[in-house]
């Protein structure tokens, strides 16, 4: 009798559990989402790796753990350099590392999974996703972000701000002597990020040259991340910042009116935080289930509502024209960003450009 009550405790156990996960998994998943749900319980937390600000992410957090109480998210927000160091060296070591790698590095994203970091997984939130943004069934692209100008409202009246590429070249060579020492972009050589844009924009067009030649002569300010050319700029230090990440300087812009954004109209680059289970994950049920909320369109609407532009179109937010946004495609094409003798050639005419801006 009592293996029996023992028997029957277990069973009506498990239906307890199988009922809270079938009351959990969102509308229209299939019913075999039950058993993930209640295998990502099991596991108690996920791990995360990203390079979103924390206080970005702490509303969306909030929701995922309301969904699905009991599942702890530990979030390291790490810079895109040391996160691919950082992870690297921990699976090869076979030390407890992310369960999920979310980061706007798209290139090195893409080499990790290439390299055989991730794990697939078929989200059943990809049908909603722009073909461009999955790779794979390995990368998913959760961002929109646009890349833009950043301006100083005072030193740099709305009338002058520039529309187009070829307008920036063309007030940047006016105003060259005005502006030394006022002009601030990414620093290729010490962000990889800034590397990507630059190669993209040279992808584009090859006027990019020119650009780049006109901002050289106003001896700009380098920097390695986002955060000092939009302080820079809002404290006027620098009149004008290029290439900087939309959503960080969208988000800062909605607090200090020192500020303005814009995106130029012939074409914006639009780049993506790409996110992937790896492939050791200690907790791949919750890196699924996590993965799977970020691509929700509650996930997508959260994280818009802090200027992370969604990547899904059926979520209401601010996006650019198809005529003038240009999406950075998730796959193996960014690739070609990571070669050896790529990079050496592009940061030696870099250095050139720079050294030829600083003569005039």
């Amino acid at each position: 009798m009592a293996r029996i009550l023992v028997k029957i405790a277990i069973l009506t156990g498990l239906s307890a559990l199988a009922a809270t996960a079938a009351a959990q998994r969102p509308a229209n998943y299939p019913r075999s989402y039950d058993q993930l749900i209640s295998d990502a319980r099991a596991e108690r937390q996920v791990r995360i790796y990203g390079n979103a600000d924390r206080a970005e992410l702490l509303p969306v957090v909030a929701a995922f753990r309301k969904r699905y109480p009991g599942i702890t998210v530990l979030y390291a927000d790490i810079g895109s350099t040391e996160m691919y160091r950082r992870f690297v060296t921990e699976t090869r070591a076979k030390k407890m590392s992310a369960d999920l790698v979310w980061s706007s590095a798209m290139d090195l994203q893409v080499k990790l999974i290439n390299d055989g970091f991730a794990q697939g997984y078929a989200s059943p939130e990809k049908p909603a996703l722009p073909p461009v943004s999955v790779w794979k069934n390995m990368g998913f692209g959760v961002t929109a972000e646009p890349i833009g100008i950043v301006y100083n409202k005072r030193l740099v009246p709305p009338a002058q701000v520039p529309r187009t590429h070829a307008a920036l070249e063309t007030w940047l060579r006016k105003n060259a002597r005005a502006l030394t020492g006022r002009v601030t972009t990414f620093d290729p050589a010490r962000s990889n990020v800034g590397y990507l844009y630059l190669s993209e924009d040279l992808a584009i067009t090859r006027d990019t040259r020119s650009l780049l030649e006109a901002i050289a002569a106003t001896r700009p300010v380098l920097s390695r991340t986002s955060e000092p050319m939009l302080r820079g700029v809002a404290e006027g230090r620098q009149a004008i910042a290029y290439n900087v990440i939309g959503s960080y300087a969208v988000e800062r812009a909605r607090t200090d009116p020192r500020i303005g954004v814009a995106f130029l109209q012939d074409y914006t680059i639009v780049t993506s935080r790409i996110a992937f289970i790896a492939r050791e994950a200690a907790h791949p049920a919750a890196a699924k289930l996590f993965l799977d909320f970020l691509l929700s369109r509650e996930g997508q609407s959260l994280l818009a509502k802090r200027s992370l532009w969604p990547v899904r179109t059926d979520v209401s937010a601010r996006r650019l024209p198809s005529s003038q946004a240009r999406p950075i495609r998730v796959g193996p094409q960014l690739l070609v960003n990571l070669d050896r003798v790529k990079r050496q050639r592009f940061l030696r005419d870099w250095t050139a450009i720079l050294a030829t801006g600083a003569q005039q």
